[in-house]
């Protein structure tokens, strides 16, 4: 593997498992609009894509109407959901890892930044990374990609072939593509590997400890 400067993670399916906290939100949202759900585990293939895109794709919502899902879902993550999540195990030492063999890291999320960084807090890992990217709650970051460009532009990170993206979706290695950045796809997530090959992956990994494998030397 060639040597890599710059560490783009993705933060749910990546660093944390927040499939409870996501899908009850989502839930709950979709039962504002008499739309029940009698199993989450059928809403976790909405973790990693925004919400409202999901929303207009599945459910097929106006723009009005998936801007109102989002609300409702955010009204219940903001004091309930957001802490209905588990750092994934091993992440506090594989970040340790990475910083003392001098990788910059970054957080690239299409989580609002305002929530990234209290889970962030909320698992102590925050002092880990260098910049912290995430959407907008005004919609204005509203893929991947937008959110890797305003990692980018807030670093001054140019040299984007010593960078590599790091997610467990399909978006997450379309964004990196999108720079020309190398990726990988993780399989601890919720994708799968077919997903991640489809997408492109550079490099794909089955668990944390083969991704610290990949990384440290």
């Amino acid at each position: 593997m060639k040597k890599y400067n710059h560490l783009l993670f993705d933060l749910d399916g990546t660093l944390t498992d927040p499939s409870e906290g996501i899908t009850k939100c989502i839930a709950y949202a979709l039962q504002h609009f008499g739309i029940e759900t009698s199993d989450l585990t059928a809403l976790q293939s909405w973790i990693g894509p925004p919400i409202k895109q999901s929303l207009m794709d599945i459910h097929h919502f106006d723009e009005a109407k998936a801007d109102l899902g989002v609300e409702k879902y955010r009204e219940r993550f903001a004091e309930i959901g957001l802490y209905e999540n588990r750092l994934f195990d091993g992440i506090p030492e594989l970040l340790e890892s990475l910083k003392k063999q001098d990788y910059r890291l970054y957080l690239a999320t299409s989580k609002p930044t305002i929530f990234a960084e209290r889970i962030l807090d909320h698992f102590e890992i925050s002092s880990y990374f260098d910049f912290v990217g995430g959407s907008c709650l005004d919609d204005s970051r509203p893929t991947k990609a937008h959110v890797i460009r305003h990692v980018l532009d807030e670093t001054g990170i140019t040299d984007t072939d010593k960078a590599l993206m790091i997610g467990d979706r399909k978006y997450d290695i379309l964004g990196g593509k999108t720079f020309a950045i190398d990726t990988v796809g993780v399989l601890y997530g919720f994708g799968s590997r077919p997903e991640l090959e489809q997408a492109g992956a550079t490099y794909i990994v089955d668990s944390i400890a083969e991704l610290e494998d990949l990384l440290v030397v």
